[in-house]
């Protein structure tokens, strides 16, 4: 069972899709009570899944498990709300009750992909990378190209732990660095971004 108190608590410039704006006081009161499903903050980490818009349906089935467990630990799932490992990992997480926010580089709400729960429309292209490395206390990188790697290239420099799934390597004067901690499997993926996050100063 979820719990939460608004006495204190604003969020601003965000849209649940089914319940519509978020952004009053009122409208977090609301969210608390039963049986709503609407995206709230929580004390919980907040971890950001991160791959191309469009990928092959075996990453795909990797980007969903990595959602699912990420629900099932309690988490929030960001992504930057579109299609590819973005919709795999958000159809996993609202399959285990879990919160999905996409961070979308469009001015449309509208642009999300059906499993984002709450979609921020930020009208900054590929600028809402940094948005999405920012919110995420780690982030997991499936697969993914050019986008991806400056997901990961922002986030690294932020100091923000990152796991990789078969996904970039980085390397400095032609030697391998050990920036982005490597998995082999969505569990592990998860439980390392985890821990990591939990670190202080993470």
């Amino acid at each position: 069972m979820r719990s939460f108190s608004a006495s204190n608590a604003r969020v601003v410039g965000c849209w649940d899709k089914t319940h519509g704006p978020v952004g009053h006081t009122s409208d977090l009161r609301r969210s608390a009570q039963p049986g709503y499903t609407g995206a709230v903050a929580r004390d919980g980490h907040y971890i950001a899944v991160v791959g191309a818009g469009a990928c092959e349906p075996e990453v795909a089935r990797v980007a969903e498990e990595v959602g699912r467990l990420v629900a099932r630990a309690g988490a929030v799932l960001v992504c930057g709300g579109l299609g590819g490992v973005m919709e795999a990992a958000c159809r996993g997480a609202r399959a285990e009750g879990g919160t999905t926010v996409g961070v979308l580089p469009s001015e449309s709400r509208r642009d999300a992909n059906r499993h984002v729960e709450v979609a921020v429309a930020t009208g900054m292209g590929e600028a809402r990378n940094a948005i999405v490395a920012r919110t995420a206390d780690a982030i997991i990188a499936v697969g993914g190209e050019f986008g991806t790697l400056s997901e990961i290239a922002l986030a690294l420099k932020m100091g923000k732990p990152v796991v990789g799934i078969d996904t970039w390597e980085l390397s400095r004067q032609g030697r391998r660095t050990e920036a982005i901690a490597r998995a082999a499997r969505p569990e592990e993926a998860v439980a390392l971004a985890l821990r990591l996050a939990a670190r202080p100063g993470a």
